[in-house]
């Protein structure tokens, strides 16, 4: 449906929308004589990728990005993959990040379960930062060399982070409750030489503990050879017997100034990690120079996060939002550093926890709202959340059922935005405008300097029809290039294969002809039944809003000719049954609300859905487990945050594919 025939949730009072960063922006623009003359977002996405060129060097002269070299050539290269931006300039992440430095406010709040309140000021992150960059040249780190972190989000990770932008140190980062196989997967690949690692933390009102699992790692990462340990909330008079074990109280107690290396544009900033469908993680490489432009542009214009302005996201420090989160440091804001069960020790917690830190920005995985709202939370009945401007929800698509929840049972005034990007690029391809009207189960816009479509597969962009995300133009912050990948064949196996010369993400997607557009999940799991395709998110919005229902997930398993058939696995409210009754409604709402093409061959209750860490549902390694897969080529158990609700599946597919 387009969006000329909806009613909008939400729209911004003109005083708002003036007030934004992003109208500011216009404003400088309209008086450099840049920019398109009329103001209508839409014109403004056109022209900035339209003139890419002159539109980054808008940003970067806009936010005055500090560097050495000159900024004249925008690309010297803009061939996909391989682009090169801004290759004559020198520039580091942490300067800019102290450019907002102040006595006027803190720089970081920080919660965790059990804990008090943390607020470190300016000048407290200034002396650890400094301090901590001083122990690791001490050690032995130097410009490109890795270190790798096993911690929470709390402010020594933060510190850390910080302390090997500013020394041209590539940081890397798995939080502290992925298991053994997830860790050595990825640090392997990188060989960091510096770990900083936690003895345990806390989790639901738990303590976890994970001294063990550094002993392990240690072993099987030869290339470390220091090892800065951060006491956990249990952390006993005997520490750990860790090699070359550095204590952290001991790693920034030297008083030492704060310098910034200068590198390349392109110098890596950190290593992240996606995981595919086959092979080791992809060990993504973002850049200072690609991040520092795209944080800044995303953070400010898209985001509308102001100086001083309170940030929360939701996420550990393995998911690609905790590093967007740091983001918000380049433009002013105070990152909020959230660690713990968002539920414990009440379903209510985190709401009162923004409303009394008068949070402005909460950004979560949409299933985090989605779980709020069954659980029948009304947040507006004990948090009046006066600060709370905004809410992002990112992870998968956000139902229309629970945009209007938010609007009926959190705030009324609130901007709710669904964005979409990924550990790829670190940032958003769509994602939301603060001039911009909320339609239920859109997401606003593109983002500014992103070309995005949807391509059909011919290759052709399609409005108005689901099709393959793509991106037409290079962008700052794709990756410089995979760690261990030379002849970058994996790179362009995981972009280019589909579209040479065209970013491929793996997402379907729709958009309307006034730009807004829907994300149907990933193109690989995507159900194409009798022809027709459909997204199964398409399905869980029909399914998931049955009152009987708490959650669900569908794969088709038609392969290499066989019959498509299609079963649809249910979690279902305590004290219900799926019995006849409740199957045929769970058909007769999918065939009227869905498609009458996509109703399932067999619906099974199930105790649990397969979800990773980062509460994505596994779509893709459930169906090449009930194809016929083995269980330990399709999914790692320590990247789950339930393994065991692997189990059923294990002899479904056996069931299925008997020997």
């Amino acid at each position: 449906m387009s969006t000329t025939a909806m009613t909008p949730l939400w729209r911004p009072t003109p005083e708002a929308a003036s007030a934004a960063t992003l109208s500011h922006y216009q404003d400088w623009l309209a008086a450099r004589g840049l920019g398109p003359a009329s103001r209508n977002y839409a014109d403004v996405w056109s022209w900035s990728v339209g003139e890419l060129d002159v539109f980054w060097r808008s940003i970067w002269d806009y936010f005055e990005v500090q560097a050495d070299g000159s900024p004249d050539r925008v690309l010297g290269q803009r061939e996909m993959p391989g682009a090169q931006w801004f290759p004559d300039t020198q520039l580091n992440y942490a300067e800019h990040v102290f450019r907002h430095e102040t006595a006027d406010r803190c720089a970081l709040i920080a919660r965790a379960e059990g804990e008090p309140l943390r607020e470190l000021a300016w000048a407290d992150l200034r002396r650890d930062v400094g301090a901590l960059a001083a122990t690791l040249r001490g050690l032995g780190v130097g410009i490109g060399d890795r270190v790798a972190s096993f911690m929470p989000s709390r402010p020594e990770t933060v510190v850390a982070f910080l302390a090997c932008a500013s020394i041209g140190a590539i940081w890397s980062s798995c939080s502290p409750d992925m298991g053994m196989s997830v860790l050595t997967d990825r640090f392997r690949q990188i060989e960091p030489r510096v770990l900083l690692a936690v003895d345990g933390y806390r989790y639901n009102g738990k303590v976890h503990a994970r001294a063990e699992v550094v002993e392990q790692l240690l072993d099987a990462l030869p290339s470390v050879q220091h090892v800065i340990h951060v006491p956990g909330p249990q952390a006993g008079a005997q520490p750990p017997v860790w090699r070359n074990r550095l204590a952290w109280s001991d790693a920034v107690a030297t008083t030492a100034p704060l310098a910034f290396e200068r590198v390349p544009f392109a110098h890596p900033l950190w290593i992240v990690y996606s995981s595919g469908t086959t092979g080791l993680p992809k060990a993504i490489v973002h850049s200072h120079g690609g991040i520092v432009l795209t944080h800044l542009k995303t953070m400010a214009l898209q985001h509308d996060v102001r100086a001083g302005d309170r940030v929360v996201f939701l996420g550990g420090t393995g998911w690609i939002v905790w590093n967007l989160l740091m983001g918000s440091l380049l433009v002013g804001g105070v990152p909020v550093l959230y660690d713990g069960n968002p539920a414990w020790p009440e379903a209510d917690t985190l709401w009162r926890f923004l409303d009394a830190q008068r949070v402005s920005l909460f950004g979560c995985g949409a299933a985090y709202l989605a779980n709020c709202q069954k659980e029948g939370l009304r947040p507006r009945d004990f948090a009046p959340l006066s600060a709370l401007r905004a809410i992002n929800a990112t992870g998968s698509p956000l139902s229309e059922d629970s945009f209007r929840w938010v609007y009926d049972a959190v705030k009324p005034d609130v901007w709710l935005a669904s964005v979409s990007g990924g550990t790829d690029i670190a940032s958003g391809f769509v994602a939301c405008a603060p001039s911009l009207p909320v339609f239920a189960g859109e997401i606003q816009c593109r983002e500014l300097g992103v070309a995005a479509y949807a391509f059909n597969e011919q290759g052709q962009s399609v409005v108005g029809e689901v099709g393959e995300l793509v991106v037409t133009q290079p962008m700052p912050s794709m990756p410089v290039f995979f760690w261990n990948d030379p002849e970058q064949r994996r790179y362009r196996e995981s972009y280019f294969e589909m579209f040479p010369g065209i970013w491929r993400h793996g997402d379907w997607i729709r958009f309307t002809p006034e730009g807004t557009s829907v994300i149907f999940g990933r193109s690989d799991s995507t159900i194409n039944r009798f022809g027709i395709r459909m997204g199964t998110a398409e399905i869980y919005r029909v399914v998931e809003a049955l009152p009987e229902v708490r959650d669900s997930l569908v794969v088709d398993l038609e392969y290499l000719g066989r019959p498509s058939y299609m079963p649809l696995f249910v979690v279902l409210h305590p004290g219900q049954v799926l019995d006849e009754g409740l199957k045929a409604r769970i058909a007769d709402a999918i065939r009227l609300q869905a498609s009458a093409r996509h109703v399932p061959n067999e619906v099974w209750q199930v105790h649990e859905i397969p979800r990773t860490l980062t509460g994505k549902k596994m779509e893709v390694p459930v169906r090449r487990l009930l194809l016929g897969s083995p269980v330990e080529k399709v999914a790692h158990p320590d990247a789950m945050v339930n393994p065991r609700s692997l189990d059923f599946f294990v002899r479904f597919a056996a069931a299925l594919n008997p020997s």
